[in-house]
């Protein structure tokens, strides 16, 4: 102290381990080298490049960090943690827009032919200043399969036979008949709308169990949907049977693509990694490699 020399410190920390994936560069690479995955900004893993991908903000990482502190002891923090940070931002910044995964097509019996509106919806509750946008409603619309039930359990709300809806934004619609094919699997659906129901209000004040998300036929554009999971099956990987080493673990079902989806057509010029949150479905962000 006299002598008014630096004091060094020394702080020891331990690694960082998440649950449901492997920090290990090590391991890392062993997925990479035996084609686990598509490289080392694949999307389910851990790395900065992969979290990027996926749609990670870094505003989300960094609460993450702040959030679990330095650890001098190794210990394991649940990844369900790092998907909170990252939902609690998306929700604040990311535009909301309609998609449509597994599309239903769905006619509206008594809507003119040639008629389109611009209905508007919201951008962000969450945030005002986002403002407002147009989306395009015609006579023929896209649904999800799984919103509707042909004999529907008890406490099923979303569109039946005979039932009414509030589709987004849009009108009430009621179902009228269901069109099957030679497989006897849905195909079409017919409904009938309210016309003073416009912008999601019944004069009469009814008020519908359920809420759809929809997008145009004529107007949605063609997406390809990547859905992704945990990349391993078991919470703690390296708990291998023995003999066999933790790529045993791998969850097969981590990655699910859907290539008949339908967006609305304002994503039409949407930037590589922009991050939007698909109503009704979760948030989802632009891939790098999309055309």
């Amino acid at each position: 102290d006299q002598l008014g020399i630096f004091h060094p410190r020394q702080i020891e920390f331990a690694r960082l381990n998440l649950t449901y994936t492997v920090m290990s560069k090590r391991k890392l690479l062993q997925l990479v080298q035996q084609g686990h995955v598509s490289g080392w900004n694949d999307p389910r893993l851990p790395t900065i490049s992969g979290l990027r991908r996926r749609g990670c903000s870094p505003q989300s990482i960094r609460n993450f960090c702040k959030v679990i502190g330095v650890n001098k002891f190794n210990s394991t923090v649940d990844i369900a943690l790092l998907e909170h940070c990252l939902r609690e931002d998306l929700n604040k910044h990311s535009p909301r827009v309609m998609a449509v995964l597994k599309p239903l097509r769905l006619i509206i019996d008594n809507y003119p032919d040639d008629q389109v509106e611009q209905l508007q919806a919201v951008n962000n509750p969450e945030d005002p200043a986002a403002g407002t946008r147009l989306v395009p409603f015609s006579k023929v619309l896209y649904i999800e399969q799984e919103d509707f039930m042909e004999n529907p359990p008890k406490k099923f709300y979303r569109l039946a036979p005979g039932r009414e809806v509030r589709l987004r934004y849009a009108y009430f619609v009621t179902c009228t008949d269901v069109v099957k094919d030679n497989a006897g699997r849905i195909i079409e659906l017919h409904c009938t709308y309210d016309p003073a129901t416009r912008g999601g209000d019944a004069p009469d004040g009814r008020k519908p169990k359920s809420t759809l998300h929809w997008v145009s036929a004529a107007h949605a554009l063609q997406a390809e949907i990547r859905l992704y999971d945990h990349l391993f099956a078991k919470e703690y990987p390296e708990d291998a049977p023995e003999g066999k080493d933790f790529t045993s673990n791998l969850n097969p079902s981590s990655l699910q693509t859907l290539t008949s989806c339908r967006v609305e057509p304002s994503l039409a010029g949407a930037a590589p990694l922009s991050r939007y949150q698909f109503e009704r479905l979760g948030y989802f962000c632009v891939d790098p490699d999309t055309s």
